[in-house]
């Protein structure tokens, strides 16, 4: 029997290289005043500004320049309400992309952001409206550009908070490979492993379905191949549209799938330390590997144990699909992309216990596939270091 499932995304999927030219063509009809969201160095938009002005349109920019937080969130509603725009496009990375969901989510609707806000605000229900989004991502790994949610830092609380509702989602996601070409490979690194963080995990979670299965191995048969050439290389184009396809899948899995314990301790733990969230997927990834699939064997769960062997034949294509060697292949890719231990961010041991309390009532956490022991949760961490 197929359990019942949904799936929801952008209303509009656009990938290929070179179709950021087409953004005229794809928001003829939105309106001729844009209010753009990037990343600080807008150099790099020269093409989306030019753009802009050979088809007539007006456009302000916003300079996101952090993951971001309620504040900022609220530093940008105030300027777009200043010029009224008629359509938000945001270029940049997920902190852009949840920036720019979060904005054209609030500008329509009544009261303060935080009156919508999850854990410290009221998580008061979305209206239906929302102005149009343009999603165009320039990083391929946290596929934001098709989810749901932004997540916000709160300065004071020192606690990251989502807002979440399916109106959220943007209108059109534009994914041109071509933007990636630019990042460092440490950006690269982060950002990739994210992606295939996210894969892997919706793939194993409690909540798959035969629709983010199919998403899940095809990004991972992408992405885990890509990732290395990528980094070792930026301008090898067909790596980084192989990485973006990954990037892209993984959004739409995670947005319909949820996650597990790797994303259960980023969220907390990233408003914790002042830590890249690709980065600490990224060290997370293997050991979490290793204790589901240690807790597995444990506690006799061959059906999920099917789905880790699934995986390893993508990690391991040429052999067995032997979940041990598997997760040796992930700690060896995670070195080679220069990943460091937690505790370059400023994690230590005696934060373990506060950190597997917050991440015990995430709700990423209650898609893992098999509900881990404290002593497992604090054995992944202190690994982590």
């Amino acid at each position: 029997m197929i359990e019942s499932f949904q799936f929801a995304t952008a209303q509009k999927i656009i990938f290929g290289r070179k179709r950021r030219l087409t953004i005229p063509h794809v928001t003829a009809d939105w309106g001729s005043n844009v209010f753009i969201l990037t990343v600080e160095h807008t150099d790099r938009l020269r093409w989306l500004f030019d753009l802009c002005k050979d088809n007539n349109l007006t456009y302000d920019v916003f300079s996101v320049t952090e993951e971001p937080t309620v504040e900022m969130v609220e530093k940008a509603m105030a300027k777009a309400s200043r010029m009224q725009p008629d359509w938000i496009c945001a270029v940049g990375g997920g902190s852009v992309m949840d920036t720019g969901k979060a904005l054209a989510t609030m500008l329509v609707q009544e009261g303060d952001l935080t009156d919508y806000l999850e854990v410290i605000g009221k998580g008061k229900p979305l209206k239906p409206d929302t102005l149009p989004l343009l999603a165009v991502p320039t990083t391929a790994g946290t596929g934001s550009e098709v989810t749901k949610n932004a997540v916000l830092k709160s300065q004071e609380y020192n606690v990251k908070v989502s807002m979440r509702s399916d109106v959220m989602l943007p209108k059109v996601a534009l994914v041109d490979p071509e933007l990636t070409t630019t990042l460092p490979p440490e950006v690269t690194a982060t950002t990739g492993l994210d992606a295939i963080t996210q894969l892997l995990e919706a793939y194993v979670s409690r909540f798959a379905n035969p629709l983010t299965d199919a998403i899940c191995l095809e990004g991972l048969r992408y992405g885990i191949p890509a990732i290395k050439i990528a980094y070792e290389n930026g301008q090898d184009i067909e790596a980084r549209e192989k990485l973006s396809v990954a990037a892209l899948f993984s959004g739409l899995a995670l947005a319909n799938a949820k996650l597990g314990a790797v994303h259960g301790f980023a969220g907390p733990l990233g408003g914790m330390v002042p830590a890249p969230h690709g980065a600490i997927c990224a060290r997370l990834l293997p050991l979490v590997v290793d204790a589901n699939y240690r807790a597995l064997v444990d506690r006799g769960n061959d059906k999920q144990l099917k789905r880790f062997e699934a995986v390893a034949r993508i990690i391991n294509p040429h052999g067995e699909p032997n979940i041990s060697l598997a997760v040796e292949k992930l700690h060896d890719l995670v070195a080679e992309l220069n990943i460091p231990g937690l505790e370059s961010y400023g994690f230590t041991r005696d934060r373990i216990d506060e950190l597997v309390d917050k991440a015990s009532q995430s709700s990423s956490m209650k898609g893992n596939p098999i509900e881990l022991e404290r002593q497992e949760l604090e054995s992944i961490l202190d690994r982590a270091r």
